[in-house]
């Protein structure tokens, strides 16, 4: 049977750190599944889910506990499960570019908590504007919505919130 668990780790960025954790992995018998991995000023960040038999998962757990020690890396590892799939639920995709306030994640999250909509992935980034300069800041997301809430209804309340916050927005559903 297979088991799971959620790695985060976090470190100096530096060449190999990828290598590193993927090869214990490997190594003891692992997968993963998926993964989230980025650069953040001078450290380097990864999520990991990691899938193995029970003695492959014990052994990562060990392994990467020992790397993590001699490597310098902040290391959380947690069992945990395969998300569910919920069959009621449409995922949309959230793209939003503005110049940069104070309170755009905040108020994002909040109008889709307020509705009940699960956020199952988020991406966030600042950058200049090209020819500008300006402060730009973009925010990347998927959202589940239940099939109870009134799509049409639903989407005109987001763009009343984005014109009102002055962002630039789509919100369509996910193609794949």
């Amino acid at each position: 049977m297979k088991q799971y668990i959620a790695i985060s780790a976090i470190g100096s960025d530096r060449v190999g750190l990828v290598h590193d954790l993927s090869k214990v992995i490997a190594d003891c018998g692992g997968s993963i599944s998926e993964s989230r991995m980025t650069a953040l000023g001078a450290e380097f960040a990864v999520l990991m889910l990691v899938s193995g038999n029970w003695h492959a998962v014990a052994r990562i757990e060990t392994e990467l506990k020992r790397l993590a020690e001699s490597a310098g890396i902040t290391l959380q590892i947690r069992r945990t499960e395969q998300r569910p799939v919920h069959e009621d639920q449409v995922p949309y995709s959230v793209d939003v570019v503005c110049l940069d306030q104070t309170g755009i994640v905040a108020a994002l999250s909040g109008f889709f908590t307020a509705r009940g909509i699960d956020i199952s992935e988020m991406n966030t980034r600042s950058y200049l504007a090209p020819h500008t300069g300006a402060p730009m800041f973009g925010v990347y997301m998927i959202v589940t919505v239940p099939s109870s809430i009134h799509l049409g209804a639903m989407r005109e309340e987001f763009m009343d919130l984005c014109d009102n916050l002055n962002l630039d927005a789509i919100l369509e559903p996910v193609k794949s």
